[in-house]
């Protein structure tokens, strides 16, 4: 078991959720929350796997996959923002909606070969840079390092810009920012709408990035779930939402590794002899997920950690209060 190997690809396929969870954090900051996330991926990943067969050229195929998530949240946008209906109902038909779009046009598509993908290359002289080279900057997809970009971005944006002081202000007091004549409805639409672009990317990441590109039912494996946990883990912070979904993804490739040892010690194959012991293994992320999901599922246990005052309530102009 080699421990540069998991880390590099817990960096590699943590990317994708990194990407969701960006997305989702963003939504949340303005006051909006999206449980459609994983809708969205595998819309995402679906189209980017379609279009980059299609047009030959992964970068094409990525743009259509993140237009096609963030067209498809507007229809959250339309119900949550101006029919002013239940987030959390809305997100669950977002999710099916999505999934089911995804599923009906991208049927045959696991039979395709020769799809182009994103190609992987080492970044010069840090790549060198013993073990940390290994992990961080040799031999991994270019949308890696956009996702290296994009958490200290993401993370200034939010807490060192107008817009980003508008963006928290909308997600914590909108009829403050309402009063002093900022657009909230305007604003919670665009934030659905980066955060469904962003949700599209990291579908597109896992059909076009991580080898050896795919598309298929489970394509995503419930990584949206995972990326709207991961936002209450990372306290709607993107730098903690980076190291949440790199430890995610070196925990589900640990899984794949463990065994290695195990055979060397002189025990059975556990997943041979009972596969429930390989289950069992693979749901321990997604049961950290769940438990994550029910402590910040309490208003007193949100409110310590950092959510924004406003997330889940519909802004009613006029209306005392937020």
């Amino acid at each position: 078991m080699n421990l540069a190997i998991i880390l590099q690809a817990g960096v590699a396929t943590g990317t994708a959720l990194l990407f969701a969870t960006l997305g989702e954090i963003l939504t949340e900051r303005s006051g909006i929350l999206n449980l459609g996330v994983e809708g969205m991926m595998l819309l995402g990943a679906m189209t980017s796997y379609a279009m980059s067969n299609k047009f030959g050229n992964p970068w094409i195929g990525i743009l259509f996959g993140m237009l096609a998530a963030g067209l498809v949240s507007q229809v959250h946008a339309f119900i949550t923002v101006t029919l002013q209906a239940d987030q959390v109902v809305s997100g669950l038909s977002l999710n099916f909606l999505a999934t089911g779009i995804s599923l009906v046009l991208g049927e045959g598509l696991n039979s395709l070969v020769g799809v182009p993908l994103i190609p992987k290359f080492d970044i010069p002289l840090l790549s060198q840079i013993p073990f940390i080279g290994d992990v961080f900057f040799a031999g991994h997809s270019a949308l890696v390092y956009v996702g290296y970009l994009m958490v200290p971005l993401a993370w200034y944006f939010i807490n060192r810009t107008r817009p980003g002081m508008h963006l928290r202000a909308v997600g914590e007091y909108p009829s403050a920012v309402d009063a002093q004549g900022i657009n909230v409805f305007g604003m919670r639409y665009f934030y659905i709408f980066v955060g469904g672009l962003l949700a599209g990317l990291g579908g597109a990441a896992i059909s076009l990035a991580i080898s050896p590109g795919f598309f298929a039912e489970k394509t995503t494996s419930g990584q949206g779930w995972i990326a709207v946990g991961l936002v209450i883990f990372a306290q709607w912070n993107p730098i903690r939402a980076a190291f949440g979904g790199y430890i995610f993804g070196a925990l589900r490739r640990l899984v794949l590794d463990i065994q290695g040892p195990m055979l060397l010690l002189g025990f059975a194959n556990p997943f041979y002899y009972n596969p429930y012991y390989g289950f069992f293994l693979k749901m321990l992320p997604y049961a950290f997920t769940v438990i994550v999901l029910i402590i910040g599922s309490r208003e007193a246990n949100r409110k310590r950690v950092g959510s924004p005052a406003a997330l889940g309530l519909p802004y009613i102009r006029g209306q005392r209060g937020l």
